[in-house]
């Protein structure tokens, strides 16, 4: 069953399907899937607590040992024998060889990174569901809007529920794409590939300075557009950005070149990657003027926030992979109002110890060969959980 209406802009219909109530038989088989896949989440969740501790404990004590090994440089525009191969510091100027060219768009820049960025004008479908019960049935009433929208990816209209009427161009007749300086450095030294990367600080590029390129490329603020008409566009009508990441030269326009502060190490004129005695590597570059200090406390930071985040991502998994593994239970019971309530209360509770206790071990076993004394700790602080929830069975028993 389908209705149509035509909100402006906005189009929508709604569709409404339905199929038997699924029996006993058919609600265990599903459930029994899913215990598989609980089981392969809940097998992923250690092997991600325990990786990440180790990777944790590694990281820190590569960044103890850089920051013992550096060597701040006096001057970046001299390069000494004396620290061939050492891990230094240094901080100044981007510069770059030569500017980055779009020719399509007649537009260039002193700059490490130039990004052109594509967007077409499209039918977007967006769907929103709800499924309910109804003379022994399961219905899904689906709502299909569709709107017209600016989308960097081309959207396959073909996937549509309602494809007529709201057709997208199978592709783009501009491409994006992003253009890097082959040679970048700091005063004399060449940054390596791994530091260059890691400037991607992009800014919009002002058109205001620009004329339009071409008769039927029109420019409307920072976007040149090819479209007849840019404040009512059509479906396959483009619009086109620039970014640049790294300004390597003073511009009357940007301002002045973009400083950055690098922890590499010295090979020639070349910085490179520090392969530190624990097997990482230290490749480090930040914007802005910073003292060797200041920028091995950011490593630490990143680093303690990383492993927060992968501790709470294995913990989830875990939570999710033992109650799919114990769907089964809320299945047996699930003709029971009453009772399937308590069930699924008495799952979740007990997820969530066991999850809280095999992280805490987890992660215990992660610091044995780094800190013995902690991994201890947190093993007894494992055993919370199991004896909180025993200690609350136990006056019930009495009673």
């Amino acid at each position: 069953f389908q209705q149509f209406s035509d909100t402006g802009s906005r189009k929508e219909h709604v569709k409404i399907t339905s199929e038997a109530k699924p029996g006993f038989l058919e609600r265990l088989s599903e459930t029994s899937g899913g215990m598989l896949i609980g089981l392969v989440t809940f097998l992923l969740a250690f092997y991600l607590l325990f990786t990440n501790e180790g990777r944790a404990l590694r990281t820190a004590k590569s960044l103890d040992e850089g920051l013992s090994l550096v060597v701040p440089l006096d001057s970046m525009h001299s390069i000494s024998q004396q620290n061939e191969g050492r891990l230094v510091h240094l901080a100044g100027a981007l510069s770059t060889s030569k500017p980055l060219f779009d020719p399509s768009y007649g537009l260039s820049i002193q700059a490490v990174k130039l990004k052109r960025s594509v967007e077409m004008y499209q039918w977007v479908e967006y769907e929103d569901s709800k499924e309910y019960e109804e003379d022994g049935e399961i219905k899904k009433e689906t709502k299909y809007s569709y709107n017209t929208e600016w989308k960097s990816e081309v959207v396959n209209s073909r996937n549509f529920d309602q494809e007529i009427g709201h057709k997208n161009p199978s592709a783009m007749a501009v491409e994006s794409f992003t253009a890097v300086s082959p040679n970048v450095q700091v005063g004399s030294f060449v940054l390596s590939k791994g530091l260059v990367d890691k400037i991607d600080d992009f800014k919009q590029l002002s058109l205001s300075h620009l004329e339009d390129p071409h008769a039927d490329v029109t420019r409307g603020g920072d976007y040149f557009y090819h479209s007849d008409n840019p404040r009512r566009p059509e479906v396959g009508d483009l619009r086109v950005s620039f970014f640049y990441a790294g300004l390597s030269r003073d511009d009357p326009h940007l301002g002045s070149a973009d400083k950055v502060t690098v922890i590499a190490r010295q090979r020639g004129d070349q910085l490179i990657p520090y392969h530190t005695k624990s097997g990482d590597v230290l490749e480090i570059l930040y914007p802005g003027d910073l003292s060797v200090e200041e920028v091995f406390q950011k490593e630490h930071d990143s680093n303690t926030m990383k492993t927060w985040a992968l501790r709470a991502a294995g913990w989830l998994s875990m939570f999710v992979g033992i109650s799919l593994m114990t769907r089964i239970f809320y299945t047996l019971v699930d003709w029971f109002p009453v009772v399937r309530e308590l069930v699924n209360l008495g799952l979740k509770v007990f997820a969530l110890c066991v999850a809280s206790s095999l992280s805490l071990l987890t992660i215990s076993a992660g610091w044995l060969f780094y800190r013995p004394l902690w991994a201890l700790l947190l093993a007894l602080l494992a055993t919370l959980p199991v004896l909180v929830a025993k200690s609350r069975v136990l006056p019930k028993k009495q009673q």
